[in-house]
């Protein structure tokens, strides 16, 4: 099986570090960037298999940046991750087309399974 590409998109640093150096442990190729502009730029640049990208961002939002980045490269997919008490916006993101979401705090073996499920179908 080819090693998983995912870029990880989030404002907070350290969760997009601490998420990335996790996945690299369990084999995961992982870019990590801290804005929805920084990501649009990097698929331009590099193939991914997964996008998992936070739906409140400075700037642009997870959506919006979902959507630009689905007109730069097809087959992405995507896995939204949203705060508490906000499943709300996840449910729209499946509506727009987000394979999964996610609930913060993130659980590692969650966002793993959801990940392999995406690049599976």
């Amino acid at each position: 099986m080819a090693i998983l590409r995912v870029l990880l998109i989030d404002d907070e640093e350290e969760l997009v570090f601490t998420l990335a150096e996790r996945l690299i442990l369990r084999g995961i190729e992982v870019e990590g960037v801290t804005s929805g502009a920084d990501a649009i730029k990097r698929v331009q640049e590099k193939k991914f298999d997964v996008a998992v990208l936070d739906m409140k961002m400075p700037g642009i939002g997870g959506l919006e940046v979902m959507k630009r980045i689905r007109r730069e490269r097809e087959g992405i997919k995507f896995i939204l991750m949203t705060g508490r008490g906000s499943p709300e916006e996840g449910e729209e993101g499946i509506r727009e087309g987000a394979f999964a979401y996610l609930v913060k705090p993130i659980n590692i073996e969650d966002l793993m399974e959801k990940m392999m499920e995406a690049v599976s179908v």
